[in-house]
Formats: C-alpha cells, sequence, structure tokens
C-alpha cells in the first residue's frame, strides 16, 4: 500500500492525504510520509547499492527497495523484520523474481550504509528537488541550510482551543485525563502543544467544537487582523476553513463574514468546520480574484488573502510540496497573488485593511509582492506588526523553519489611506 500510494503520488500527482484518507494504519502512513521526506537520499543509496538501474517499468520495485531503506534508516522496527516482510510484498506486487534482489540491496546497505554518505550532492544531502534549494537559498542565503534541514524534521501537533467554549488550562485537564500529554503553546494566544500527535477523533471535545487542529503562526491572523464589532469582513481563499473559524471565535460581533473558495469541494469543508465548531459564515463559490461575479458593491472593513502559494514554508507537515510543486509553478502562483490584491483592494472600504498571508518562505511570494503592490498603489499604508517571532521586512513579516522553530508564514498588514 506505501508502495502503490507513493507511486500514485510520484507518478499521477496525487496529494499524499487524499490517498491515505480512510487508511487509518499509523505505520503506512509513517512509511508513505518517511519516504517522501528522504526521498532523494533513499533513491541516492538505492542507486549506488543496485548494480544496474532498474528499467522504468519497474518503478513498484525502485519504491519498494526505498520503503525498506528507509525503515532500516529512521525506523526502529526490527531489522529481520523490516528485510522480511519488504522482500515478501514482491509478491504482492507481482514482481517475485525481484526478492532476491530486494534482499541483495537491503542487506548490502546494512554493510556499506557509513560509506554512503560520502559526497552525496545537495539534492541527497537536503532532500530538496535542485529548483528549491536554488530559491531557498537565493531568498535566505544566511539561513537556508537550517531551513532545508528543518523542512525534514516532524512537525509538531499544535490545537487550537475554542476561546468561546473553553479556555486552555480546562483543556489541558481533559488532555491530562485522557493520559495527553501537552503544554500551552507560549507563541500563541489560543495554542496548546501535544507531545504525541494523534487522530483527531481521539482528542476530548474534538467533534463537539471545543478545539482545532492548527499551527502555531496560522494561529496569529485572527488577532493580527484589526476587525471591530460591526465590520463586514471577506475571507477571499477560506478553504478549508482554519482561520475563518478562528477570526470567528475571536471576533464575536462581527456583522458579516464571507467565506470565498473557487472549489466546492473545498467550500464544503469549510461548512463542515463551520459545523462543528458552531460557527456562521457566508460561503460562496466563487474566484475572488474577479469580483464582478460575486461581489455586490458593499465595501468590506477588513479582507483575509491567505493566497494561493509554493506552500514552501509547510514542507515539514506536507513533504509531497517537494514533489508536487514545479519550478514554473512559481510564476504563476505570483500571477494570482498579484491579481488577488488588485481587484480584492477595490472591495475595501477607506480606512480599511487587507491581510495578506502565505504559508510560503520565498522573497518573489512575499516581500517582492507587496513591495509591486505598494508600489502601484499610492493609498497603501503598511502596517507594523507586533508579533512573538519572525523577521521583519520593510512590507511584512517572515517565519523561518529551523529558524524560528515554527512553520514558514508570511505576514503583511495594510490600511487603505483616503485619496
Amino acid at each position: 500500500m506505501a508502495v502503490h500510494t507513493l507511486l500514485s503520488m510520484l507518478e499521477q500527482g496525487r496529494s499524499m492525504d487524499k490517498t491515505l484518507k480512510g487508511l487509518p494504519s499509523p505505520l503506512l502512513r509513517e512509511l508513505v510520509y518517511g519516504v517522501a521526506r528522504w526521498y532523494w537520499r533513499l533513491k541516492a543509496y538505492a542507486d549506488q547499492l543496485l548494480q544496474k538501474p532498474l528499467r522504468a517499468k519497474d518503478s513498484d520495485v525502485m519504491m519498494l527497495i526505498l520503503v525498506g531503506l528507509y525503515q532500516l534508516a529512521h525506523l526502529r522496527v526490527p531489522v529481520y523484520a523490516s528485510i522480511n516482510e519488504t522482500v515478501s510484498a514482491c509478491e504482492h506486487l507481482g514482481k517475485g523474481w525481484a526478492k532476491g534482489l530486494v534482499n541483495a540491496v537491503l542487506r548490502s546497505y546494512l554493510r556499506r550504509k557509513d560509506e554512503l554518505d560520502v559526497d552525496l550532492p545537495d539534492v541527497a544531502k537536503y532532500c530538496h528537488p535542485s529548483w528549491i534549494i536554488e530559491r531557498v537559498s537565493d531568498s535566505w542565503p544566511a539561513h537556508w541550510r537550517e531551513i532545508l534541514s528543518a523542512n525534514n524534521e516532524r512537525p509538531p501537533m499544535v490545537l487550537r482551543v475554542n476561546r468561546q467554549r473553553i479556555d486552555r488550562s480546562s483543556y489541558l485537564q481533559k488532555l491530562c485525563q485522557k493520559n495527553m500529554s501537552a503544554v500551552i503553546d507560549p507563541l500563541s494566544g489560543d495554542g496548546v502543544l501535544v507531545d504525541k500527535p494523534v487522530d483527531v477523533n481521539e482528542l476530548p471535545g474534538f467533534s463537539d467544537g471545543l478545539v482545532s487542529v492548527q499551527d502555531t503562526v496560522a494561529q496569529w491572523a485572527a488577532d493580527v487582523l484589526p476587525a471591530q464589532p460591526g465590520n463586514r469582513v471577506l475571507d477571499a481563499c477560506a478553504a478549508p476553513g482554519g482561520k475563518l473559524t478562528h477570526i470567528l471565535e475571536a471576533h464575536q460581533s462581527l456583522a458579516e463574514v464571507i467565506a470565498i473558495d473557487i472549489s466546492q469541494k473545498r467550500v464544503d469543508l469549510i461548512r463542515d468546520n463551520l459545523a462543528r465548531l458552531g460557527l456562521a459564515a457566508k460561503l460562496l463559490v466563487a474566484d475572488a480574484a474577479d469580483p464582478s461575479t460575486w461581489w455586490d458593491g458593499a465595501l468590506f472593513d477588513c479582507i483575509v488573502v491567505d493566497a494561493p502559494c509554493t506552500g514552501t514554508g509547510v514542507i515539514r507537515r506536507r513533504p509531497e510540496i517537494k514533489h508536487l510543486r514545479h519550478p514554473e509553478d512559481l510564476g504563476k502562483l505570483v500571477e494570482q497573488q498579484a491579481a488577488l490584491l488588485d481587484h480584492l483592494w477595490q472591495t475595501l472600504i477607506s480606512h480599511g485593511y487587507l491581510l495578506y498571508i502565505t504559508c510560503s518562505i520565498l522573497k518573489e511570494e512575499n516581500e517582492a509582492q507587496i513591495e509591486r503592490f505598494s508600489a502601484a498603489n499610492s493609498d497603501v499604508k503598511i502596517c507594523e506588526l507586533d508579533l512573538p517571532t519572525g523577521t521583519k521586512g520593510r512590507y511584512g513579516l517572515q517565519t523561518l523553519p529551523g529558524v524560528h522553530k515554527v512553520d514558514g508564514f508570511y505576514y503583511s498588514l495594510m490600511q487603505k489611506k483616503v485619496a
């Protein structure tokens, strides 16, 4: 199953979460995410250990070798079990002929593992495609090695307590009663750090809306947004609804909240999250960058643009980004971000605020994007951000994996000046 899941990602571009949905095996998830995370190094090992390259039609055998190597290199599964189960999987793939080959490669790894790391190229050393290495090193020349290394770490599980329903101390007591170790997140007002990740359905009160899963830095949006009672608020790229629901929890007297996403399936996810948390917003399936198709002409007091981006700040949570993103995606995403900013600015009231967010660490999507937008619009005022951690730029604030010990996010808050 791990082999088929990984091949569907690499060969068909399918996300791992979609492929693994409904498959609760922790070991399966560990194997899939682990191989995706360390793919380039494992592949370098396999290439050195194989006497000759495998044929293209045997990509499943190669992937099986990588699954076996991941167990030997990173898991505490007994060596005999790792090798025996991996070899026996050849039969399930209909490749019984490969059993001897897979066995020989895995046993050779155990003998030669100390020499295999010598003189690895950067792609294998840092386990990222070359284009991401180049972009990250261009954007952060002093920190790129720390960032790439952090991307290969396991992410913490961070919860957001629903302040309308319960306080953090009370929720920590509920976790303690379930023998789940957790502490208050010092970098967010509603956050809780869980020592050992669990399925959300095991969290006390999850189905009743007491808590959501949301990264520390993503939780900042609700408190950064200067929404006031009676305001009209737009969340322009709202799915799956994490920031939207937090805004509704934090700002209880808003006049109207409209949430937009371009996909019906993703809007359905927002609806599910709203229902679980007992919250309400007006949901629209539309292209936020084309207000002529959805806007009623009433100006917004606050707009949140959680823009589509490369996701290079959350690779530790979604290692498939390394495989599914391509160099040409960056230019297309920068154009989408620019279109959202340019068109949504026209729907904002004078003195209103637009909060621009990405989960990217690339300058093109962040500082350079806001620099372009600010230069093109004389009524843009960049607001100062006072946040718990991050690197301040001229136009916003950036957090970096490995540097600030959180996911990589960019925040820029802009106010529309009176002309």
